[in-house]
């Protein structure tokens, strides 16, 4: 028993000259100077790596450029999305309930905001159609801010909701507005033809959608609209817009519609990537058939 107390006195003296030795003036096992020289090394170590990680990001930043990436993607064919954002690129909504388009009524009238005449008349310049808008750098003094086309908003007739201030939502005519992605640089067209927009149904849904009208009427994104030099250098940049309004859709049924762009420059979207060049969603009008 007396054992196995000393034992424990031991064991327990051990732990605290492990600690602390008064004798030897040892700190867990190390003098004041051996610490010193572990905190020393270490320090010196860290300042290393800090040095040489501000180094490295001073190396990439020089190699940066605040208008232009400095590298990019090699885009075939660019991405098209829609507006009004529905859910899941879904349009749905019931003729008689307002409340199921007003919300797409609010969406188009909060994008179309920066497209009003007045606000691109004060921004932006008329420039000549069918023809590129290029501004070039002089050496290494850049040209900037660069200038921007007008695209105004009576460009998109009667999906521009001036005339008609829900988009045809009321009238079972919903009006679509179809953007191309933004490219830096991208030529999207030559000899003067810009690329256009068709529109169709899925094979099954033909029948269903009926004729259809484009704003612009010849549903092109402009050339004049391009190249786009990115948004720090050209600030006022407004995308080109194509509408698409659906003059006689079959009411209360899933209609599955295509939209893509068609240009002697890009590259015709592939089945491996359903996204290039451009947009599938659904629409659905629910209203009464007529007797």
């Amino acid at each position: 028993m007396s054992g196995s107390k000393e034992d424990s006195r031991r064991a327990s003296s051990d732990w605290r000259d492990f600690f602390w030795n008064p004798r030897t003036h040892e700190l867990l096992g190390r003098t004041g100077t051996s610490w010193g020289l572990v905190l020393l090394f270490y320090l010196i170590f860290y300042l290393f790596l800090a040095g040489l990680f501000a180094l490295t990001m001073y190396i990439l930043l020089l190699t940066l450029d605040d208008y232009k990436p400095t590298w990019q993607d090699q885009l075939d064919t660019p991405g098209m999305m829609i507006r009004p954002k529905g859910d899941q690129l879904e349009i749905r909504f019931s003729v008689s309930d307002p409340e199921s388009w007003n919300g797409f009524v609010q969406n188009l009238n909060s994008f179309l905001t920066s497209y009003n005449d007045s606000h691109q008349v004060q921004l932006n310049d008329a420039c000549s159609p069918d023809q590129y808008f290029i501004q070039e750098d002089s050496g290494e003094v850049r040209n900037n801010p660069k200038r921007s086309c007008q695209f105004n908003r009576t460009m998109l007739g009667d999906c521009s909701g001036m005339e008609d201030r829900f988009y045809g939502y009321s009238k079972a005519q919903p009006c679509i507005l179809i953007k191309l992605n933004r490219v830096i640089g991208m030529l999207p067209g030559k000899d003067g033809q810009s690329p256009y927009v068709t529109c169709g149904a899925k094979k099954e849904d033909r029948e269903k959608m009926g004729p259809l009208i484009y704003f612009p009427v010849n549903a092109t994104f402009n050339l004049m609209y391009y190249p786009y030099y990115g948004n720090k250098a050209q600030v006022n940049y407004t995308q080109p817009l194509v509408a698409v309004k659906f003059l006689n859709a079959s009411l209360n049924t899933d209609i599955n519609v295509e939209c893509k762009v068609t240009s002697n420059t890009l590259m015709a979207g592939s089945e491996r990537d359903k996204f290039a060049g451009r947009v599938s969603f659904k629409l659905r009008i629910d209203g009464q058939e007529d007797q």
